[in-house]
């Protein structure tokens, strides 16, 4: 290793161990602009293949919520990692920290290897208990594909939590940024040129996942130039070590699955309330909220490395001014958005009515996107309090406030509002901004006791 390497890595430990407001400014950035990059990947698809009809873009509606669920399970993965690393990084535990990063590359080919053999075994009869009908031959071609490369999705994702854990956001959005581009120059070409159809859909999106885990692989065991190393000599198999990174992991992975359920929920209450045109209006102003949340997701991200570093240096008022600070700045900035997003609902609503089918929608979605206003203000609070707890090693307890607010308060004012009070199909949309607004309200002064608890013993 160089200098400039030894130079590099001593500034990124000394960022996400030292100013907890430039850390989480610095490493969410990066973030922030790969989820975007994610969403132009998964668009490009959509895109690409509605050409070839509505089977085929129906196809993939049917394998993406089965592949997302699975990719859930890596993500959550890599956010253990990520915890576990910083912590042992905060409390200056080097070698613990080269176990813990090994550890979980090992764990990722275990679970990659069994969900692949599971998926692609089972692969044709979920898709038909989820409903695929005559679309199943379509699903199944693009399913066999994109589920075959499981491992390079699931490698990507933990090579790039560890080294968020040290500090380096950047070398990730770098290797998405190469994903999603390929991705959509590979697209029509595979799909048309080639004449391979959704396979080519598959096929495209299998190569670009495999040019960032080349990159990843270079960077973390041939350049070398990480603070993490390695090498045999650091591998001490435990099972602590284990349970401590599935600890934060399952609970993490679990989160992606209750917000699931909360979505099969609502959906149902909006067909008994409004019909079919009542889930097309929620599902189109939906987008638009998920692009909203980016941000704060991209800081609570940012928020687990640094919480995780505070934590394991027992600087616990570095982990309540991250606390702290994470949520102001991410309050600031969704009152931003909430106030573009209200101002602009109808020329946002437009997008998603353009066609003389859809247009007589458009009212129905400016005013979804008018009620939300209220709802993206009080997200930073619970989005930042679980990446505490996530960041600490508690992940059950992020999972405990997840289902307060995703299953528990929001499906019961949603119900209390649709039916009860007779709200109709709007009931859902108040039900969200009440019951998540509770939700994430409690989570945050859990946090802060817990942070302030924890001040107090030192």
């Amino acid at each position: 290793m160089n200098s400039n390497s030894k130079k590099d890595i001593d500034q990124r430990i000394a960022m996400i161990t030292g100013d907890p407001k430039r850390a989480i400014r610095v490493l969410s950035v990066p973030m922030i602009i790969s989820m975007f990059l994610i969403m132009a990947y998964n668009l490009a698809d959509s895109i690409w293949v509605a050409g070839l009809g509505p089977n085929a873009l129906a196809a993939l509606g049917f394998t993406n919520p089965l592949f997302f669920i699975v990719i859930g399970l890596g993500n959550g993965l890599a956010v253990g990692a990520t915890s576990l690393i910083a912590r042992c990084i905060g409390a200056e535990k080097k070698k613990s920290a080269d176990n813990a990063a090994i550890h979980s590359i090992i764990l990722t080919m275990v679970f990659s290897v069994v969900l692949t053999l599971i998926t692609l075994i089972f692969l044709r009869e979920i898709l038909l208990l989820m409903g695929a009908g005559e679309t199943v031959g379509l699903a199944t071609d693009y399913g066999q594909i994109v589920f075959g490369g499981l491992v390079l999705f699931m490698f990507s994702s933990m090579a790039s939590g560890i080294l968020r854990a040290e500090g380096d956001a950047n070398r990730p959005m770098y290797a998405m940024a190469v994903t999603a581009i390929l991705n959509i120059i590979l697209d029509p070409i595979f799909i048309y040129y080639f004449g391979w159809g959704v396979k080519g859909a598959a096929w495209a999106t299998i190569i670009s996942a495999s040019i960032s885990c080349i990159v990843m692989v270079y960077w973390l065991f041939l350049k070398r130039d990480t603070y993490i190393s390695f090498s045999k000599k650091y591998f001490r198999a435990s099972w602590n070590v284990v349970k401590d990174i599935l600890s934060v992991g399952l609970p993490a992975s679990a989160e992606s699955f209750v917000m699931s359920v909360l979505g099969v929920f609502l959906n149902l209450m909006l067909v008994i309330s409004g019909g079919a045109t009542a889930v097309a209006v929620y599902t189109a102003g939906w987008r638009v909220v998920n692009m909203a949340m980016i941000i704060p997701i991209g800081l609570g991200t940012a928020t687990v490395t640094v919480s995780g570093a505070a934590y394991g240096a027992k600087n616990y008022k570095n982990l309540s001014n991250a606390l702290s600070y994470s949520t102001k700045l991410g309050v600031s900035i969704a009152l931003v958005t909430a106030t573009i997003s209200y101002i602009f609902a109808g020329n946002i609503a437009s997008i998603f009515t353009y066609s003389a089918q859809s247009v007589f929608m458009a009212p129905s979605i400016a005013a979804f996107l008018q009620v939300m206003f209220l709802f993206y203000l009080p997200i930073p609070l619970g989005i930042n309090a679980s990446s505490i707890f996530l960041g600490v090693g508690k992940g059950v307890t992020s999972l405990i406030l997840t289902v307060l607010r995703e299953v528990i308060l929001i499906s019961f004012f949603a119900y209390l509002f649709t039916f009860t009070l007779g709200f109709g199909s709007q009931g859902v949309w108040w039900g969200i901004v009440v019951g998540g607004g509770i939700g994430c309200i409690i989570a945050y002064a859990y946090a802060k006791m817990f942070v302030k608890r924890l001040t107090e013993l030192t």
